[in-house]
């Protein structure tokens, strides 16, 4: 049988990465990416774990090499194992990674069944490590239950990085210690602008940090040698020579990094966002019920036709609208 056609956008862009939210509920209410009080989907409006491994498979079909499961947080999700475990058969099949971002509070439950799966290396959200100070930006998170998760997951074997979102005035005095505390336990840290995605109670202007700024603190204590790899998403990446660390920064805001783009996210729902940033959207649930695997790939085909070139995110007038009004939650991270 002919290979089915890679997916390339309008912008000659071959899709070869795939975002797949597996729920839009998370354990945590963090301050910059959900309200308080949050409304998630029924369960019927969720895939199926059957119907995320099937959009899996139809995607892998299409050339896409790497699938990152999200959220929400993915760990709230039952049967999340299964589906790692079903996508895993995959790997070394037209699939090159399977990865997962977390907040990490039930990783320690989960971190064997990943690796044994076949997830090699995992993203944490961590914005502190100051107990009051975690409360504080999840609302009423623990600290230590996420400290235990990423210990689980190194003794499991998986590699740890962590994603640490800068926030003015809130955590800008840690971004050094974490980047320290990250290269004694050999994990990698990338930092990441707040986006504006979504109504939260806080006005984002008041909380945004451009990660030139930052850049520019810490290549004052250290050496920053830029480094040429990539992970497949839009992170640039540093070696810090005196920590033999690695620092990655996601710069939405003071760096656009569309021009490369080489992704799409799937909800929980199965709608297909193109781009972060925008609402063009594909409901791929419908096909999927009703067409099957046929329907799916015309629609991804249709799809590829209105991926924008890029995002417009500004942050710099107070109080204005998001970017979109959907919460990152219901994107998928």
């Amino acid at each position: 049988m002919a290979a089915a056609a890679p997916l390339i956008d309008a912008f000659g862009r071959r899709i070869t990465y795939l975002r797949l939210s597996v729920t839009d509920r998370c354990d945590l209410r963090c301050r910059y990416c959900m309200a308080e009080a949050m409304t998630f989907l029924p369960r019927e409006q969720v895939l199926s774990i059957e119907e995320l491994a099937e959009v899996a498979d139809a995607f892998i079909d299409r050339g896409v090499t790497k699938i990152r499961l999200t959220g929400g947080e993915p760990l709230v999700r039952r049967g999340v194992d299964l589906l790692a475990r079903s996508i895993g058969r995959r790997l070394g099949d037209g699939l090159d990674e399977l990865t997962l971002t977390t907040n990490a509070t039930n990783l320690d439950r989960y971190a064997p069944s990943l690796f044994d799966a076949g997830v090699r290396r995992i993203n944490v959200s961590l914005d502190s490590r100051d107990p009051d100070r975690f409360r504080h930006v999840t609302r009423w998170g623990d600290v230590d239950k996420v400290l235990d998760g990423m210990a689980a997951a190194k003794a499991a074997g998986l590699r740890v990085k962590i994603n640490m979102v800068a926030l003015a005035g809130l955590n800008e005095d840690e971004i050094e210690p974490m980047l320290r505390w990250c290269a004694s336990e050999s994990f990698d840290l990338t930092i990441i602008e707040t986006m504006p995605l979504g109504l939260v109670e806080e006005d984002r202007t008041d909380r945004y940090l451009p990660l030139d700024r930052v850049q520019a603190a810490l290549a004052a204590r250290y050496t920053l040698t830029p480094l040429a790899e990539t992970s497949g998403g839009p992170a640039r990446y540093w070696r810090v020579e005196e920590l033999g660390a690695k620092l990655g920064l996601i710069t939405p805001l003071t760096g656009n990094f569309c021009a490369t783009c080489n992704r799409v996210r799937v909800s929980a729902s199965g709608t297909l966002y193109l781009c972060l940033g925008h609402d063009e959207q594909v409901d791929l649930k419908a096909a999927l019920r009703s067409g099957g695997r046929p329907a799916l790939d015309a629609l991804l085909d249709s799809a590829m036709a209105v991926k924008p070139l890029r995002h417009d995110f500004r942050i710099d007038t107070r109080d204005a609208a998001p970017a979109v009004s959907r919460h990152m939650s219901v994107t998928g991270g």
